[in-house]
């Protein structure tokens, strides 16, 4: 198996961010794609550029992980284009000021190989359900294809999709063995301090902070802070 090329920065970040707005109903994390496990070639892919500072080509491969959300979805029919355009928005912010152009739906094919393309797998239990790929492009000198505004209320018919959000209040790191000796009873000391916030995770990406509540003898989260798309997940 070929070597892998460790992710630049910006194609990490990148990978992050459009995780964050996938309508997958089950969280997704970011690999380096497997070649080998990889995409069929006949296997639907939305692609569009985006022009600015850094110009490149974003390839996501998507249709398995967003099924049973489209499913769930009544009225209209919405394109899997429209369905993926808020995801690689977010992925394309992490390139600086610029415009996405009108995304094309085609077969991947040869779009996730070859020089210049860093590419990712969307994991679920151990197995992809999406890739994405990003490319390095010139700069064009031909003035981008903008998407009609008025398109945008297509998003609509995303906003009943459900995604599954998880409240963090803290994580520790244990070897093998201590875990193998937990029983009932143990106690683990967590990295974080009584009373700190609980942090609000879309999809493994972090969107907000707050407090841990009460709610009818639920437990809940009143949200005290957003946490913006370009603050690192911490």
């Amino acid at each position: 198996m070929p070597a892998r090329t460790a992710p630049s920065t910006e194609a990490k970040i990148a990978a992050d961010l459009l995780v964050g707005l996938l309508p997958s109903t089950v969280p997704l994390t970011v690999e380096l794609m497997d070649p080998s496990r990889g995409p069929r070639p006949e296997d639907a892919a939305v692609v569009a550029t985006f022009v600015g500072a850094s110009s490149v080509e974003l390839v996501l491969v998507a249709e398995r992980a967003i099924a049973e959300s489209l499913a769930g979805i009544g009225g209209a029919p919405i394109s899997l284009g429209d369905a993926l355009r808020p995801a690689l928005e977010a992925a394309a912010g992490a390139f600086g000021p610029g415009v996405l152009e009108v995304a094309v739906t085609r077969p991947v094919g040869a779009d996730l190989v070859g020089e210049g393309l860093m590419a990712f797998a969307l994991m679920a239990d151990g197995e992809p359900q999406a890739w994405f790929g990003i490319r390095a492009r010139s700069r064009a000198a031909a003035v981008p294809q903008q998407r009609d505004p008025h398109q945008r209320a297509d998003m609509r018919l995303l906003y009943d999709v459900e995604m599954t959000l998880t409240a963090v209040i803290g994580r520790t790191r244990l070897p093998v063995r201590q875990v193998l000796d937990m029983v009932p009873g143990s106690v683990l000391e967590l990295d974080r301090a009584a009373g700190a916030p609980a942090d609000l995770m879309v999809n493994g990406r972090l969107i907000a902070r707050g407090e841990v509540v009460v709610v009818d003898e639920d437990y809940g989260i009143r949200i005290t802070e957003i946490v913006s798309a370009d603050q690192p997940n911490v």
